[in-house]
């Protein structure tokens, strides 16, 4: 193929692209630029992962073990809020964030910065769902190559779980019991 054969090509692409793109956006500014680099760099992150445990040479389990299941929900549930809502995370977001104020017991509401590529970053950082499916993914991974060191990691996320929800619980309680 020549250079001109490319470049028409490289032009019909980036036609379609923008095509797709105003269609789909039904005048919102979507970036769609961005997911799309955003999924290409998760299916290198689960590609990579997916290497070590086969250089590895871990066994994959017939299924996993309703107990893993249970720890792995609880452990992503918690890691990926701490992540995306912890105050004491907020530096790691706030290259790609603004804050707001405060939108609950120890978590920020943040609104993303929508300029140059950091839209869709923020949108992951701060969203609790986009972040639990890396969060997921990694202790995944973590299982396979590092079984105890991560079920320990995990045990300890569910614990936080656990006491963030006693602390909640016990606020309840004690404003319950105080307006009486």
């Amino acid at each position: 193929m020549g250079a001109a054969a490319d470049h028409r090509l490289g032009r019909c692409v980036h036609g379609l692209a923008r095509r797709t793109r105003q269609r789909y956006s039904a005048g919102h500014d979507r970036p769609l630029g961005g997911y799309l680099a955003a999924m290409t760099g998760f299916g290198a992150y689960t590609a990579a992962w997916a290497t070590a445990v086969r250089l590895r040479g871990r066994p994959l389990p017939d299924r996993p073990h309703p107990w893993d299941v249970a720890l792995t929900a609880v452990a992503t549930f918690r890691l990926s809020r701490l992540l995306s809502k912890a105050s004491v995370t907020s530096p790691l977001r706030a290259p790609f964030t603004r804050y707001v104020g405060v939108q609950g017991p120890a978590e920020l509401h943040e609104e993303v910065q929508a300029e140059d590529g950091k839209e869709t970053v923020g949108e992951l950082l701060t969203c609790p769902f986009c972040m639990s499916v890396w969060v997921v993914s990694t202790l995944t991974a973590g299982q396979l190559l590092w079984p105890r060191a991560t079920r320990t990691a995990m045990g300890a996320l569910a614990a936080l779980a656990g006491a963030d929800a006693l602390q909640l619980a016990y606020g309840g309680l004690v404003g319950k019991a105080t307006k009486e």
